[in-house]
């Protein structure tokens, strides 16, 4: 009966562990995300509002469809690890590695979803034909 009651309260505490993980991810997601411009040697584009939460919750988008970590050619990260910003890995002005410039990152992974997405419902009318489609006029 003792070895039970152990068994128990160590499932019992790992699921609040696991509930509390849930939780603290799920508080720490923005609402909004503005990506900005920083780091290019010139500013061409205004910066560009991403909505996480309608991406998240509404469209149903993985967060790995955009947050990763390669290591071998895999993606090795899960929700709830911590995010890196983008330009950690990529950076603007050059190609690092395998990573990708930053601007070609945020246009292949973008431009490529809403196309495919575009493809499959017309309409949806998702933006990725125009640069003002998601960038800003800038201030």
């Amino acid at each position: 009966m003792k070895r039970k009651t152990v068994i128990l309260t160590i499932a019992f505490m790992v699921s609040l562990m696991l509930m509390a993980g849930v939780y603290a991810t799920a508080v720490d997601v923005p609402d909004d995300v503005k990506i900005q411009n920083k780091g290019y040697k010139t500013d061409k584009k205004g910066h560009v509002n991403l909505s996480h939460k309608k991406h998240s919750t509404d469209y149903k988008v993985a967060c790995t469809e955009c947050h990763h970590v390669y290591k071998d050619g895999k993606n090795e990260w899960a929700e709830g690890q911590p995010v890196q910003k983008c330009v950690d890995c990529h950076d603007p002005i050059t190609k690092k590695e395998n990573a990708q410039k930053l601007q070609n990152a945020y246009h292949k992974n973008c431009k490529d979803c809403h196309k495919k997405l575009a493809k499959a419902d017309p309409e949806k009318n998702l933006p990725f034909k125009k640069c003002t489609d998601c960038h800003q006029k800038k201030s």
